[in-house]
């Protein structure tokens, strides 16, 4: 495993690890040194929709924008609401974290010939291969992490 393997593994672990925190019933730490640990609580994640208004994400770490690793939570808001045939210029790794996601490959876009992929799996999208995504008739909660800058570009049709 390469360190920024090895990196990106623990981001995901952190981010895991925060959803529990700040449950009720759960106890709370003492302070820690920001310096050593960083959190977020769910309550003080920032979710932004987009302009289609059928998902919203909250950048965890970095930036995927940028180059470096990158840590993104997606909230696909049911309504069977999809993305498009489309690809990356790289891999990027996912962990369900709530609902079901349904994923597709190809060109065409179809829905119906989507796989259920519910909370606790694991998915990779390989660089250059072309997928689709979303939420059915529930919401859908997924961490994606990789390294930036990431380009998407749509399938032709």
């Amino acid at each position: 495993m390469t360190f920024s393997a090895f990196k990106l593994a623990g981001l995901l672990t952190l981010g895991i690890v925060v959803i529990g925190g700040g449950q009720p019933g759960v106890a709370q730490a003492a302070t820690v040194d920001p310096r050593a640990v960083e959190y977020q609580l769910p309550k003080d994640i920032k979710w932004v929709r987009n302009a289609a208004g059928t998902s919203e994400q909250a950048v965890l770490f970095g930036d995927p924008n940028k180059p470096g690793p990158y840590v993104v939570r997606i909230k696909w808001l049911p309504g069977n609401n999809f993305s498009r045939p489309h690809f990356h210029n790289g891999d990027r790794f996912f962990a369900v974290l709530s609902g079901t996601w349904w994923v597709g490959t190809g060109d065409k876009f179809d829905p119906d010939a989507t796989v259920p992929v519910p909370a606790g799996s694991y998915v990779i999208h390989h660089g250059g291969q072309v997928h689709y995504d979303g939420a059915k008739n529930e919401e859908a909660i997924i961490q994606v992490w990789g390294i930036g800058p990431v380009n998407t570009t749509q399938a032709a049709r």
